[in-house]
């Protein structure tokens, strides 16, 4: 049982997703504070000086009804930004690898031999009877 959990962990998927999990959460921070510090500031520089930004007024001189555009922008240019370079680090890549497999240009990872696997479910009926090699229980 533990084998069969360290290939599966060993095979890559995991600790691919695992990374892939961090290092977007990370990305994702230094993205947001990107378009939020910079982004959102020159968007709301567009208006004129004597408005509060780029907003919408539902109800003139409240400002917690006013409809922030240029959050909404920049909450879109922090995902366009997100989503392209999870594409281009993660996805195109891993992509082009699994083509090459399917053509056989690169080989995949190592699949267990017949007797590996005959050896292992012998072991594991072994345990689950209490029997020992020479068909004998336990004491």
């Amino acid at each position: 049982m533990l084998k069969g959990f360290k290939d599966f962990v060993l095979r890559g998927n995991v600790v691919d997703l695992a990374v892939a999990v961090v290092i977007g959460a990370a990305f994702s921070s230094i993205v947001t504070a990107f378009t939020s510090k910079i982004i959102q500031p020159l968007l709301n520089a567009i208006p004129p000086a004597n408005t509060p930004g780029l907003v919408i007024p539902i109800v003139q001189g409240k400002e917690n009804t006013y409809i922030d555009v240029s959050a909404v922008i920049t909450a879109t240019i922090n995902f366009a930004i997100v989503a392209a370079v999870v594409y281009f680090v993660f996805v195109l890549p891993l992509n082009t690898l699994k083509a090459r497999r399917k053509r056989g240009e690169e080989p995949g990872p190592a699949e267990p031999t017949d007797v590996e696997l005959l050896t292992e479910i012998r072991d594991l009926l072994k345990a689950r009877t209490g029997t020992t090699g020479d068909g004998t229980h336990k004491a």
